[in-house]
């Protein structure tokens, strides 16, 4: 579903929980299906591996669907399913509203209604504002595809590493913990 009137990141913040399953691209509300069981088990072991690795260093924050202005005029919003910031980040927190820019590393987790192409689109979007790094995790074939700023895409098995690069530095996560761990 999209509008067609064009809507702004702050009229999309007013709309309160009625805003919640949907994210704004282009000025236009794009509505987003809850996620389900696999996608939420996804979700929490990765926000989880990356908070229990980033608190304690005191690298930054990660979140969970928060909101990010990518774009203005018109205006596009995303909410990726886990994110991290680097601590120090100019406007981070953002006192109020959407964060002004893209996360430092943004995780998709495939939804069955998400096809791949939709989601390298929404990594490149996020690749081209300024986020440094992105993994799109697919759980119908187990990978995970890393994509970074101006370097070649690799895709992980369940028996690869996940590494957080340069932007998240010293972060080693086996993806046979993420794939079969119990759901």
């Amino acid at each position: 579903m999209q509008t067609s009137e064009l809507i702004t990141a702050e009229e999309l913040e007013r709309m309160g929980r009625a805003a919640f399953q949907f994210e704004l691209v282009q000025g236009h509300l794009v509505r987003m299906n809850p996620a389900n069981h696999e996608h939420g088990r996804l979700v929490v072991v990765l926000a989880t591996a990356l908070e229990n690795f980033v608190r304690p260093r005191d690298m930054g924050s990660v979140l969970v669907e928060s909101g990010y202005t990518l774009g203005r005029d018109p205006d596009t919003v995303r909410g990726p399913d886990v994110s991290f910031v680097r601590k120090g980040r100019p406007n981070y927190p953002p006192r109020r509203g959407f964060f002004g820019g893209p996360p430092d590393l943004a995780v998709e987790v495939r939804s069955p209604d998400d096809t791949v192409p939709e989601l390298l689109a929404k990594a490149d979007e996020y690749l081209k504002v300024g986020a440094e790094l992105v993994w799109i995790v697919d759980p119908d074939d187990a990978t995970v595809r890393v994509l970074q700023h101006g370097a070649r895409s690799v895709t992980l098995g369940a028996r690869g590493i996940l590494d957080g690069g340069t932007t998240v530095p010293g972060l080693s996560l086996p993806l046979a913990e993420l794939f079969t761990a119990a759901g």
